[in-house]
């Protein structure tokens, strides 16, 4: 058995240089004045793979995405805008099938308003929902650091800055 060994790493939190444990890496700028990119700048973009990108495209939850001459995609700046709604649905818990219904809505126009309202309230609900368990569960965490930091005469402050 093979055990590796760490050393601990300390990475001070400043505002300009934020936590890299706090939020994703960041994502390549689009270009200035560009509006047509490869699969593979999308993929640098959005951090998405490139299977990805055609599994959307086949399930209908992208649009028609225009094509080279050659036949290669080429995505653009409202792709890569819906591409990050689709994102945050997904941060959501939103079900694939209700993001491509969303999608399918979209296309139809503004006659779905309605629809649309409802499936994103609906989710809107389930996402407060959630939120509500992470912080019932945040209170139990909460409890128990207080009983260990009580219990071991370490204080509450310098055990809740450690476990960050």
């Amino acid at each position: 058995m093979t055990v590796l060994q760490t050393t601990p790493v300390t990475i001070e939190q400043t505002p300009d240089r934020p936590d890299v444990c706090a939020a994703p890496p960041p994502r390549h700028p689009r270009p200035d004045g560009q509006d047509s990119y490869t699969i593979s700048e999308v993929v640098a973009f959005t951090g998405l793979t490139a299977h990805t990108l055609r599994w959307y495209e086949r399930i209908g939850l992208m649009s028609h995405i225009d094509r080279s001459h050659t036949g290669q995609r080429r995505y653009n700046n409202r792709d890569l805008d819906w591409l990050d709604l689709v994102g945050k649905l997904r941060l959501t818990g939103m079900p694939v099938a209700d993001m491509v219904r969303y999608a399918e809505l979209v296309r139809e126009g503004e006659s779905t308003f309605g629809e649309r309202y409802a499936l994103l309230e609906e989710t809107r609900r389930d996402v407060r929902a959630r939120i509500a368990e992470l912080e019932d569960t945040l209170a139990v965490l909460d409890r128990k650091i207080t009983f260990y930091a009580d219990a071991t005469g370490v204080r509450y402050d310098e055990a809740e800055r450690t476990a960050r």
